[in-house]
């Protein structure tokens, strides 16, 4: 039997109504030597169904069913399992262009030093329409260095990565959910380069309800805590939240890292960032913003969110960060 040169890892958690496109998409490469990894993860909406129904169809995909566990732990065990040397993400509402493994094999075949590899990404609507939002990350190995410090500068479910490599650096880890992905990234820079093609080989859904929407304060917070445990992996100390489950609140976070200033530099990161974040201006995020601006953090652009909170209907929340600006 030949080994497959790329393992496909798809984590699927209730996305019938868009699962058979996201699988189909990746049978019809023409890149065709791949093992396709699915993982139910308790799905409640059938796609437990769909799935093997696929694989009853078709043997490069290897069903495995769990309870739900999260999107971190289905993707650790499809990394334990893989068989390939290079890792394809995928998600179970997406869609690959035929295209997407030729080039990237192709990149990453006279590239030997990269070790992830992403595209760019048109973005569609529920209804799989085009919208005028377009992933054009930077695509040097050298420009994604220094667009980490701004955020993930790949496009988590397009990537292709060498197995060994992440596997070296121990997977994702359990305590950034919902930036697992840039937590990654951030450590993997710290051995591999990392490349984006231009070109836009996947078709990345956007709704109100993915996780990038409902969780976005969660996520903020999550990723200026991963730069800073980046930061300390750099200066030769152990990051602290290597073997956490869950990360600390953000006023443990000195205590934690052993020096002052991470609190401040994580609030700051997470108030100036929440700013074109609706559910954060909404929610918990407008606090921090505020205590942020009484402790005399940086303003930048605060008065431009007065403007955007009356257009979210927020004139109450609007005439607070005026007057907490005015009183710098």
């Amino acid at each position: 039997m030949t080994e497959p040169l790329i393992s496909v890892a798809m984590s699927v958690f209730d996305n019938a109504p868009y699962l058979a496109h996201a699988i189909e998409s990746i049978l019809a490469q023409t890149f065709g030597n791949f093992e396709f990894l699915i993982v139910n993860d308790g799905s409640r909406d059938g796609s437990g169904e769909i799935i093997d129904r696929y694989a009853a169809a078709d043997s490069r995909i290897r069903p495995l069913h769990q309870a739900n566990a999260g999107l971190i732990v289905s993707l650790n065990r499809m990394i334990g399992e893989a068989r390939a040397p290079l890792i394809a993400r995928m998600d179970g509402d997406d869609i690959a262009l035929p295209e997407r493994f030729e080039r990237q094999i192709a990149f990453l075949d006279a590239n030997p030093d990269i070790g992830v590899l992403g595209t760019g990404c048109t973005c569609i609507d529920e209804d799989g329409r085009p919208s005028t939002h377009k992933f054009d990350n930077v695509t040097t190995p050298e420009d994604v260095l220094e667009d980490l410090k701004n955020g993930p500068p790949l496009c988590h479910p397009s990537v292709v990565m060498r197995r060994d490599a992440v596997r070296a650096v121990g997977g994702y880890h359990q305590a950034y959910k919902h930036c697992e992905d840039y937590d990654l990234w951030l450590r993997l820079s710290e051995h591999v380069r990392m490349a984006n093609l231009p070109d836009r080989l996947l078709l990345y859904r956007q709704s109100e309800t993915q996780v990038s929407n409902r969780h976005a304060y969660v996520q903020k917070i999550g990723a200026a805590i991963a730069w800073e445990a980046h930061v300390e992996r750099m200066a030769g100390r152990p990051d602290p939240t290597e073997s956490l489950d869950t990360l600390p609140p953000m006023d443990q976070l000195d205590r934690v890292f052993g020096r002052a200033g991470v609190f401040r530099a994580v609030r700051e990161k997470v108030a100036l960032g929440s700013v074109y974040t609706p559910t954060a201006l909404r929610g918990e995020g407008f606090d921090l913003m505020l205590a942020h601006i009484r402790e005399g953090g940086a303003t930048d652009g605060l008065w431009r969110t007065v403007v955007r909170l009356l257009t979210l209907n927020e004139p109450a929340r609007a005439f607070r960060l005026a007057a907490a600006l005015l009183k710098r």
